[in-house]
């Protein structure tokens, strides 16, 4: 099989060259890795030149954007423009940070998956952070069948069936609903351990504390999934605070009259899943 790999980074200089190591590492290797550098103040830039000049796979991209961390749209606008850059000779495609560090056979185990089981259109392993006492611990507060951003493989059909990645906070879980309403699996390998060097969220902006919320409504999740879906996030996190920032996203969307990601069939698919997986964890 073969698959492509992009990489975005804004200011990874501390964490880039443990990430493409890691590529160059694998048992299977990519037929070609983008690394979008996104308007990188620091070194980033000439990292990414030391492995286009070590391997033929790397390629670099140059690109402008905001300055500022935030999940969701940034990211998501970087990976885009790199995708501009390759044809569609792949398999599968991987949207990976830029601050992982994977294990050797990563990409192998997703060939493992995706053979195996024709119907898994995502799949993925987990993050591992590294707690004060130097441990490698499971981070992972949403559901264990979700496969978090920081490192998607998504079949061709998946990723063309999903119309590719939202440029909009929420981007790594409509991805998910999309695949499910189009018929899709999503696949998690709990023997992947993926090395996360920098804790989640640490390098956001403040800002960002509403767009959760926000991505909510854009999902068409409806106020009282919001609200539950709100509620166990703030306690999984152990941030009350949480809850009414993702409230107070969710009502400024709806007063705003934001743009949904979805459409209203999609929508209808979304809120029916959802409540029937909260039945299912409450029975």
């Amino acid at each position: 099989m073969h698959y492509y790999v992009i990489v975005p980074a804004h200011n990874e200089e501390g964490f880039l060259a443990d990430t493409l190591n890691s590529i160059l590492r694998q048992s299977l290797q990519p037929k070609r890795v983008v690394v979008v550098n996104d308007n990188s103040t620091d070194n980033t830039e000439a990292i990414i030149d030391q492995f286009v000049t070590l391997s033929p796979i790397f390629q670099k991209l140059n690109t402008t954007s905001s300055t500022e961390h935030m999940p969701g749209s940034k990211v998501a606008n970087a990976f885009n423009k790199g995708l501009q850059l390759l044809d569609e000779d792949y398999d599968f495609i991987v949207k990976l940070d830029a601050d992982v560090i994977l294990p050797d056979n990563y990409f192998e185990k997703i060939v493992y998956i995706f053979r195996g089981q024709p119907k898994v259109g995502i799949a993925g392993g987990f993050i591992y952070e590294q707690n004060e006492d130097g441990q490698w611990k499971l981070n992972h507060p949403m559901d264990k069948n979700h496969v978090r951003g920081a490192f998607k493989a998504y079949t061709k059909k998946c990723f063309k069936a999903i119309g590719g990645l939202r440029s909009a906070m929420g981007w790594d879980t409509v991805d998910e609903l999309l695949a499910q309403y189009h018929g899709h699996e999503i696949y998690t390998d709990d023997a992947l351990k993926v090395k996360h060097l920098r804790p989640t969220g640490k390098a956001y902006n403040k800002k960002a504390k509403h767009l959760q919320g926000k991505a909510m409504f854009t999902m068409r999740y409806g106020f009282l999934i919001t609200t539950i879906a709100s509620l166990k996030m703030a306690l999984k996190q152990k941030k009350p605070q949480a809850f009414m920032d993702n409230l107070y996203g969710y009502l400024d969307a709806r007063k705003e009259k934001e743009q949904f990601l979805v459409t209203k069939a999609e929508g209808n698919f979304i809120r029916k899943l959802r409540w029937r997986n909260i039945k299912r964890k409450l029975l």
